[in-house]
Protein backbone atom coordinates (compact mmCIF):
# COMPACT_ATOMS: atom_id res chain seq x y z
CA UNK A 1 0.00 0.00 0.00
CA UNK A 2 1.91 3.37 -0.97
CA UNK A 3 0.27 5.54 1.23
CA UNK A 4 1.58 2.98 4.58
CA UNK A 5 5.46 3.74 2.24
CA UNK A 6 4.80 7.20 2.06
CA UNK A 7 4.03 7.29 6.11
CA UNK A 8 7.49 5.06 6.82
CA UNK A 9 9.41 8.00 4.89
CA UNK A 10 8.52 10.52 6.83
CA UNK A 11 11.36 8.67 8.72
CA UNK A 12 13.73 10.56 6.76
CA UNK A 13 12.85 13.84 8.23
CA UNK A 14 10.70 12.76 11.36
CA UNK A 15 7.93 14.72 11.92
CA UNK A 16 5.43 11.65 13.35
CA UNK A 17 5.08 13.45 16.75
CA UNK A 18 4.52 17.19 17.40
CA UNK A 19 8.36 17.51 18.16
CA UNK A 20 8.82 17.33 14.27
CA UNK A 21 12.26 16.98 15.00
CA UNK A 22 13.24 16.66 11.56
CA UNK A 23 16.41 14.16 12.13
CA UNK A 24 16.76 11.12 9.55
CA UNK A 25 16.20 8.41 11.87
CA UNK A 26 16.64 5.89 8.67
CA UNK A 27 19.94 6.79 9.36
CA UNK A 28 19.95 6.12 12.69
CA UNK A 29 19.39 9.98 13.90
CA UNK A 30 17.26 10.04 16.88
CA UNK A 31 15.00 13.23 18.16
CA UNK A 32 13.45 13.59 21.28
CA UNK A 33 11.55 10.11 21.54
CA UNK A 34 15.83 9.18 21.30
CA UNK A 35 14.68 6.00 19.00
CA UNK A 36 15.86 5.72 15.14
CA UNK A 37 13.36 3.43 13.06
CA UNK A 38 14.72 0.87 14.66
CA UNK A 39 11.27 -0.90 16.62
CA UNK A 40 12.51 -1.43 20.51
CA UNK A 41 10.01 -3.30 22.50
CA UNK A 42 11.04 -4.08 26.48
CA UNK A 43 7.80 -5.95 27.21
CA UNK A 44 4.94 -7.74 26.21
CA UNK A 45 2.76 -10.34 27.02
CA UNK A 46 -1.49 -10.64 28.19
CA UNK A 47 -1.55 -7.74 30.67
CA UNK A 48 -4.32 -7.57 33.13
CA UNK A 49 -4.00 -4.42 35.01
CA UNK A 50 -5.92 -2.49 31.71
CA UNK A 51 -9.54 -1.19 31.77
CA UNK A 52 -11.66 -4.07 32.00
CA UNK A 53 -13.43 -4.36 28.38
CA UNK A 54 -9.62 -4.49 27.90
CA UNK A 55 -8.23 -7.37 30.00
CA UNK A 56 -11.82 -9.73 29.55
CA UNK A 57 -10.27 -13.38 30.47
CA UNK A 58 -7.24 -13.71 28.97
CA UNK A 59 -5.57 -10.33 29.10
CA UNK A 60 -4.81 -7.18 26.91
CA UNK A 61 -2.07 -8.22 24.41
CA UNK A 62 0.39 -5.19 25.71
CA UNK A 63 3.34 -4.56 23.85
CA UNK A 64 5.29 -2.17 25.97
CA UNK A 65 8.21 0.10 23.55
CA UNK A 66 10.85 1.98 24.54
CA UNK A 67 11.73 5.56 24.28
CA UNK A 68 8.97 8.42 24.18
CA UNK A 69 7.65 11.74 23.11
CA UNK A 70 7.11 13.22 26.46
CA UNK A 71 9.25 12.12 29.15
CA UNK A 72 7.32 13.13 32.13
CA UNK A 73 9.03 13.73 34.95
CA UNK A 74 7.06 11.44 37.05
CA UNK A 75 6.59 8.60 34.77
CA UNK A 76 6.06 5.36 36.17
CA UNK A 77 7.50 3.22 33.19
CA UNK A 78 10.71 5.41 33.57
CA UNK A 79 13.27 2.77 32.62
CA UNK A 80 11.43 2.09 29.20
CA UNK A 81 10.59 5.73 28.28
CA UNK A 82 13.69 7.19 29.94
CA UNK A 83 16.26 4.61 29.98
CA UNK A 84 15.34 3.06 26.78
CA UNK A 85 15.36 -0.64 27.82
CA UNK A 86 14.25 -3.10 25.75
CA UNK A 87 15.60 -4.94 22.39
CA UNK A 88 15.34 -4.16 18.51
CA UNK A 89 12.09 -6.03 16.58
CA UNK A 90 12.37 -6.08 12.69
CA UNK A 91 8.90 -5.02 11.32
CA UNK A 92 8.77 -9.37 10.58
CA UNK A 93 9.59 -9.84 14.57
CA UNK A 94 6.88 -7.24 15.84
CA UNK A 95 4.21 -9.43 13.31
CA UNK A 96 5.34 -12.11 14.84
CA UNK A 97 4.98 -11.01 18.25
CA UNK A 98 1.25 -9.70 17.72
CA UNK A 99 0.02 -13.36 15.79
CA UNK A 100 1.42 -14.81 19.12
CA UNK A 101 -0.42 -12.64 21.62
CA UNK A 102 -3.41 -13.89 19.25
CA UNK A 103 -2.75 -17.25 19.57
CA UNK A 104 -3.19 -17.27 22.93
CA UNK A 105 -6.00 -15.88 23.36
CA UNK A 106 -5.00 -11.85 24.38
CA UNK A 107 -8.31 -10.08 23.34
CA UNK A 108 -6.73 -7.25 21.51
CA UNK A 109 -2.95 -6.02 20.42
CA UNK A 110 -1.97 -2.96 22.85
CA UNK A 111 0.64 -0.82 21.71
CA UNK A 112 1.86 1.38 24.85
CA UNK A 113 3.30 4.26 23.71
CA UNK A 114 3.27 4.16 19.90
CA UNK A 115 3.35 7.84 18.84
CA UNK A 116 6.90 7.59 18.13
CA UNK A 117 6.85 4.27 16.32
CA UNK A 118 3.31 4.77 14.45
CA UNK A 119 4.83 4.28 10.85
CA UNK A 120 6.45 0.71 11.74
CA UNK A 121 3.46 -0.37 13.99
CA UNK A 122 1.18 0.46 10.41
CA UNK A 123 3.25 -1.53 8.45
CA UNK A 124 3.30 -4.47 11.11
CA UNK A 125 -0.75 -4.04 11.30
CA UNK A 126 -1.31 -4.38 7.54
CA UNK A 127 1.13 -7.33 7.45
CA UNK A 128 -0.30 -9.19 10.57
CA UNK A 129 -4.07 -8.75 9.16
CA UNK A 130 -2.91 -10.37 6.05
CA UNK A 131 -1.66 -13.22 7.60
CA UNK A 132 -4.74 -13.77 9.76
CA UNK A 133 -5.08 -10.83 12.44
CA UNK A 134 -8.50 -10.46 13.89
CA UNK A 135 -8.42 -9.14 17.28
CA UNK A 136 -8.81 -5.09 17.58
CA UNK A 137 -5.54 -2.81 17.88
CA UNK A 138 -5.67 -0.72 20.72
CA UNK A 139 -3.29 2.88 20.43
CA UNK A 140 -2.24 3.39 24.22
CA UNK A 141 -0.52 6.56 24.01
CA UNK A 142 0.27 9.87 26.27
CA UNK A 143 -1.99 12.28 24.12
CA UNK A 144 1.03 14.16 22.32
CA UNK A 145 -0.03 13.12 18.69
CA UNK A 146 -0.53 14.95 15.40
CA UNK A 147 -3.85 14.73 13.34
CA UNK A 148 -2.12 14.39 10.02
CA UNK A 149 -0.08 11.38 12.04
CA UNK A 150 -3.37 10.07 13.00
CA UNK A 151 -5.43 10.33 10.04
CA UNK A 152 -2.95 8.03 8.48
CA UNK A 153 -4.03 5.35 11.26
CA UNK A 154 -7.56 5.35 10.28
CA UNK A 155 -8.44 2.17 9.52
CA UNK A 156 -5.59 0.87 11.47
CA UNK A 157 -6.42 1.29 14.92
CA UNK A 158 -10.04 0.18 16.17
CA UNK A 159 -9.38 1.59 20.18
CA UNK A 160 -7.45 4.88 20.60
CA UNK A 161 -6.73 5.18 24.44
CA UNK A 162 -4.93 8.53 25.09
CA UNK A 163 -4.32 10.07 28.17
CA UNK A 164 -5.12 13.46 28.33
CA UNK A 165 -2.67 14.90 31.43
CA UNK A 166 -2.71 18.76 31.36
CA UNK A 167 -4.18 22.13 29.68
CA UNK A 168 -2.01 24.69 31.57
CA UNK A 169 1.34 24.90 29.29
CA UNK A 170 3.18 25.63 32.54
CA UNK A 171 2.55 22.57 34.23
CA UNK A 172 3.05 20.68 30.93
CA UNK A 173 6.52 22.75 30.42
CA UNK A 174 7.65 22.12 34.23
CA UNK A 175 6.47 18.13 33.76
CA UNK A 176 7.04 17.60 30.41
CA UNK A 177 9.34 17.74 27.21
CA UNK A 178 6.34 19.84 25.76
CA UNK A 179 4.83 23.11 26.73
CA UNK A 180 2.71 23.07 23.79
CA UNK A 181 1.33 19.72 24.88
CA UNK A 182 -3.09 20.81 24.98
CA UNK A 183 -2.92 22.33 21.94
CA UNK A 184 -1.90 18.94 20.01
CA UNK A 185 -3.44 16.88 22.55
CA UNK A 186 -7.03 18.26 22.56
CA UNK A 187 -7.15 18.08 18.44
CA UNK A 188 -5.81 14.83 18.82
CA UNK A 189 -8.76 13.47 20.98
CA UNK A 190 -11.06 14.89 18.77
CA UNK A 191 -9.51 13.48 15.31
CA UNK A 192 -9.79 10.03 17.61
CA UNK A 193 -13.25 10.40 18.24
CA UNK A 194 -14.09 11.55 14.87
CA UNK A 195 -12.72 7.80 14.04
CA UNK A 196 -13.45 5.33 16.31
CA UNK A 197 -16.59 6.84 18.06
CA UNK A 198 -17.87 5.82 21.53
CA UNK A 199 -16.62 2.97 22.92
CA UNK A 200 -18.19 -0.32 21.62
CA UNK A 201 -18.74 -3.74 23.83
CA UNK A 202 -19.65 -6.95 22.93
CA UNK A 203 -19.75 -9.90 25.56
CA UNK A 204 -17.93 -7.72 27.92
CA UNK A 205 -15.07 -7.08 25.10
CA UNK A 206 -14.12 -3.61 23.81
CA UNK A 207 -14.31 -3.62 19.69
CA UNK A 208 -13.94 -0.40 18.65
CA UNK A 209 -13.86 3.60 20.33
CA UNK A 210 -12.21 6.06 22.67
CA UNK A 211 -11.28 5.55 26.11
CA UNK A 212 -9.74 8.74 27.69
CA UNK A 213 -7.86 8.22 30.84
CA UNK A 214 -6.70 11.07 32.93
CA UNK A 215 -4.13 10.57 35.77
CA UNK A 216 -4.63 12.81 38.63
CA UNK A 217 -2.19 14.37 40.30
CA UNK A 218 -1.73 16.08 43.51
CA UNK A 219 -2.49 20.01 44.40
CA UNK A 220 -4.31 19.84 41.16
CA UNK A 221 -0.91 19.64 38.73
CA UNK A 222 -2.96 17.76 36.00
CA UNK A 223 -5.75 20.26 35.65
CA UNK A 224 -8.53 17.69 35.96
CA UNK A 225 -11.68 20.10 36.81
CA UNK A 226 -10.58 21.67 32.89
CA UNK A 227 -9.91 18.06 31.44
CA UNK A 228 -13.43 16.89 32.63
CA UNK A 229 -15.18 20.20 31.47
CA UNK A 230 -12.90 19.93 27.54
CA UNK A 231 -13.97 16.47 27.71
CA UNK A 232 -17.90 17.11 28.38
CA UNK A 233 -18.16 19.72 25.98
CA UNK A 234 -15.97 18.72 22.91
CA UNK A 235 -16.63 15.17 22.90
CA UNK A 236 -19.29 14.20 24.89
CA UNK A 237 -20.44 12.82 28.81
CA UNK A 238 -21.04 9.19 26.94
CA UNK A 239 -17.68 9.32 25.79
CA UNK A 240 -15.57 6.27 28.43
CA UNK A 241 -13.70 8.28 31.02
CA UNK A 242 -11.03 6.43 32.97
CA UNK A 243 -10.19 8.97 36.31
CA UNK A 244 -7.02 7.16 37.16
CA UNK A 245 -5.95 7.40 40.92
CA UNK A 246 -2.40 5.35 41.14
CA UNK A 247 -0.36 7.96 40.86
CA UNK A 248 2.92 8.02 43.45
CA UNK A 249 6.17 9.74 43.21
CA UNK A 250 8.78 7.88 40.38
CA UNK A 251 12.00 9.05 39.13
CA UNK A 252 12.52 12.73 39.38
CA UNK A 253 9.05 13.44 40.46
CA UNK A 254 10.43 13.83 44.49
CA UNK A 255 12.72 17.07 43.01
CA UNK A 256 9.13 18.91 42.27
CA UNK A 257 7.08 19.37 45.80
CA UNK A 258 3.75 19.40 44.26
CA UNK A 259 3.89 16.24 43.13
CA UNK A 260 6.19 14.65 45.72
CA UNK A 261 3.06 12.75 47.35
CA UNK A 262 0.91 10.20 46.17
CA UNK A 263 -2.49 10.98 45.61
CA UNK A 264 -5.39 11.33 49.23
CA UNK A 265 -8.72 9.48 48.90
CA UNK A 266 -9.97 12.81 49.19
CA UNK A 267 -9.08 14.76 46.48
CA UNK A 268 -10.12 11.83 44.20
CA UNK A 269 -13.43 11.90 45.29
CA UNK A 270 -13.64 15.35 44.79
CA UNK A 271 -12.92 14.46 41.19
CA UNK A 272 -15.19 11.54 41.20
CA UNK A 273 -18.21 13.70 42.42
CA UNK A 274 -17.30 16.48 39.93
CA UNK A 275 -17.06 14.33 36.61
CA UNK A 276 -20.43 12.55 37.94
CA UNK A 277 -21.70 15.82 38.17
CA UNK A 278 -21.17 16.80 34.84
CA UNK A 279 -22.87 13.10 33.84
CA UNK A 280 -19.84 10.94 33.34
CA UNK A 281 -21.61 7.79 34.19
CA UNK A 282 -23.89 6.85 31.46
CA UNK A 283 -24.38 3.33 30.63
CA UNK A 284 -22.84 1.29 29.13
CA UNK A 285 -19.86 3.26 29.15
CA UNK A 286 -18.86 3.02 32.68
CA UNK A 287 -16.76 5.27 35.05
CA UNK A 288 -13.72 3.36 35.94
CA UNK A 289 -11.45 3.29 39.17
CA UNK A 290 -8.43 1.72 38.84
Amino acid sequence: MNYIEDFFNRLKNCDICPHSCNVNRLQGEIGTCGMTSDVVIASYGPHFGEEPELVGYFGSGTIFLSGCNLLCVFCQNYTISHCKEGRKYSIQELVDVMLRLQDIGCHNINFVTPTHFAPQIAKAIVEARSLGLTIPIVYNSNGYDKVDTLKALEGLVDIYMPDLKFIDPEKAKNYTEAPDYFTYASAALIEMFRQVGNLVVRNGIARRGLIIRHLILPENQADTIEIIDFIAKNIGTDVYLNLMEQYYPRYLAYQYPKISRSLIPEEYEYYIDYARAKGFWNPPYIFSKK
